[in-house]
């Protein structure tokens, strides 16, 4: 069943990303007066029965269901390309409405008409959350907890801070929310993230701008201050069942002083199975009940399990959320669209240079599995990855590789050059090689995929 899930999941957001893409493609083919046979979700030939002609156009779902393409009339039909797109529908195509038949600037439209349409999607999504939402702003600037365990050691400097610390600037930038203190860590230029604490040497962490991944393990690492207050009680819990409710305030755990929320989770997490007092505050009233917690089986920041104790309830939170107007939404969404399109630049230069590893490399099960995730999570967590895989698809796309857009507009750029297009049969053994180049990239993140799945079953 969670198979199942997990593949209509993929299917969906495939299914959607897929047709944004290719209507990027159709939508510019038809404003440059370029023939087009078929529009389809999906590889190869159509499936029959699901497909359907209007206005000289074929509309299909393929056999295949990875990608999708706009068949587009040529003068110069490449086997690799007919095998991707299926057969050629048998009708007179008037010349000047061949693809090679508009001039180059106008191909070059229509070839980056894909990645545009899903930067757009990706801007309108984020805009819409934007304005649904507003921002969110967590207004604490000071440590809540510092965990550095199984971190690497270009992050032992971490180990400087302490719950109370408090953060005045992140790579010479002042912050007054704690986003601005993830936002430094995350995003910073510089090969070297500084976090300025008051009172208290700085604290230097030497990492590249293209080692997202250890940049994400330093801004995980550190939490901001919250009030021990509690927000949500799990029912028919350890807490539930002892008579804690929402809004009690934690003053102490077996007497021991409760300052902050991090606090009551490090007093819990090894007293599985035992009673504990704790002392909560409600209203004007102070009362003590006893609470059993009950062991649970987590991972680790090493990704080794370990089992520690819960008492089932939700921290209240300070996060407040400021509206936005319409325009400051738009700006919100633009916002939001760069710094993940730029995430993926980053990420795409640290593999190629070492800095990231090659098993993040994420395929299908992952994709399918994160959609899953999403869309249990509620439909703005839903929407809110879409537009983050809209993007990723959107840079990789542009990557100079032959089968892809950015490959096909540097064919056209060479084109403009030379004034005289490269030979078919040296584009065809150029795309061949992009295919192959493709195929190995999907072989090998669909393996990363079925490595992370039998380590888990392990």
């Amino acid at each position: 069943m969670i198979a199942l899930q997990t593949l209509a999941s993929l299917l969906v957001v495939l299914g959607i990303l897929v047709f944004v893409h290719e209507a990027g493609h159709f939508l510019a083919a038809k404003w440059a007066g370029v023939w087009v046979h078929r529009f389809a979700l999906g590889i190869g030939n159509p499936i029959p029965g699901l497909s359907f002609r209007w206005r000289n156009t074929e509309y299909a779902i393929c056999w295949l269901p990875l990608g999708g393409y706009v068949k587009m009339a040529t003068a110069e039909e490449e086997s690799t390309s007919s095998a991707l797109e299926g057969a050629t529908p048998d009708v007179v195509v008037p010349p000047e409405s061949y693809f090679e038949a508009k001039p180059v600037w106008k191909r070059m439209v229509i070839i980056l008409a894909g990645v545009t349409m899903n930067a757009l999607f990706a801007w309108l999504v984020f805009t819409g959350l934007a304005a649904k939402n507003g921002r969110a702003v967590d207004p604490e600037t000071r440590v809540g907890v510092v965990d550095t365990t199984g971190l690497p050691a270009v992050l032992a400097p971490l180990a400087a801070l302490a719950p109370g610390d408090s953060i005045v600037a992140v790579n010479g930038v002042a912050v007054h929310q704690w986003g601005e203190v993830v936002d430094g860590i995350m995003n910073g230029t510089t090969d070297t993230v500084t976090i300025a604490v008051a009172g208290k040497p700085e604290v230097r962490l030497p990492i590249h701008p293209d080692a997202v991944e250890e940049r994400a393990l330093a801004a995980q690492a550190i939490g901001s201050w919250r009030p021990p207050t509690i927000g949500t009680v799990n029912p028919g819990g350890p807490a539930s069942r002892a008579g804690l409710k929402p809004h009690d305030l934690i003053l102490s755990v077996d007497g021991t002083p409760i300052p902050q929320w991090w606090d009551l989770m490090s007093a819990i997490k090894g007293r599985a199975g035992d009673t504990v007092a704790v002392a909560v505050a409600r209203g004007a009233d102070t009362l003590t009940v006893m609470v059993t917690p009950l062991p649970e089986v987590v991972s680790g920041p090493d990704g080794a399990e370990q089992t520690i104790g819960r008492i089932g309830v939700g921290n209240s939170g300070q996060v407040v959320y400021e509206p936005l107007t319409f325009v400051e939404a738009i700006g919100a969404g633009f916002d939001a669209t760069v710094n993940a399109s730029t995430t993926v630049v980053r990420t795409v230069r640290g593999m190629l240079t070492g800095r990231v590893a090659g098993r993040n490399i994420g395929g299908p099960i992952a994709i399918g599995q994160m959609a899953q995730a999403s869309a249990e999570a509620g439909l703005g967590v839903f929407f809110g990855f879409l537009g983050v895989i809209s993007i990723n698809l959107a840079v990789l796309n542009l990557l100079p590789i032959p089968i892809l857009d950015g490959g096909q507009f540097l064919f056209l750029l060479a084109e403009g050059i030379l004034r005289r297009p490269l030979s078919l049969k040296l584009r065809e053994r150029l795309t061949l090689v992009g295919l192959v180049m493709v195929m190995a990239l999907m072989v090998f993140a669909f393996w990363n995929d079925l490595s992370r799945i039998f380590a888990n079953l392990g």
